[in-house]
């Protein structure tokens, strides 16, 4: 059973990634983490135990299925939203482009702030400029949020 958890909480723990470098599937908070472990860690943190491990993945593996895998896995655990009515706390996935499946996740600092992990950076808190905005795909939000 999943227990109450704030959106303060979530927002919080996930500014606490911040400065973490970009690691290929790694998940370790000021160690290493890629977009998906930065969503995993916050999770342990705010939630408890990982609901399921994720399998080996390559940085191209939704090119490669054409499945909304990411978007798949998240049905399975967070609870789906209407992606304009998302808040602080919320877990927002982005296509790279039209056409694509969604392999891009943050979390929503606010209506117009998220934070994320990419290639070649360290975790940080960004402005959800247009250019986000219109690859947002899908919206969940972590359970036990009201």
């Amino acid at each position: 059973m999943t227990h109450a958890v704030t959106r303060e909480a979530i927002v919080a723990e996930a500014r606490d990634w911040i400065g973490t470098r970009y690691r290929h599937q790694a998940s370790l908070k000021g160690i290493g983490c890629d977009c998906l472990g930065l969503v995993r860690g916050v999770w342990r943190h705010c939630i408890g135990d990982e609901p399921e491990t994720p399998p080996p993945y390559a940085p191209d593996w939704a090119e490669a299925s054409g499945e909304e895998a990411l978007a798949q896995a998240a049905l399975r655990h967070l609870v789906p939203i209407a992606i304009d009515e998302f808040s602080a706390g919320d877990v927002l996935l982005f296509r790279w482009r039209d056409g694509f499946v969604a392999k891009h996740m943050a979390i929503a600092t606010g209506d117009d702030t998220m934070i994320h992990a990419h290639d070649n950076a360290a975790v940080c808190e960004v402005a959800l400029a247009p250019w986000w905005r219109r690859r947002l795909a899908f919206a969940f939000r972590f359970p036990g949020v009201d």
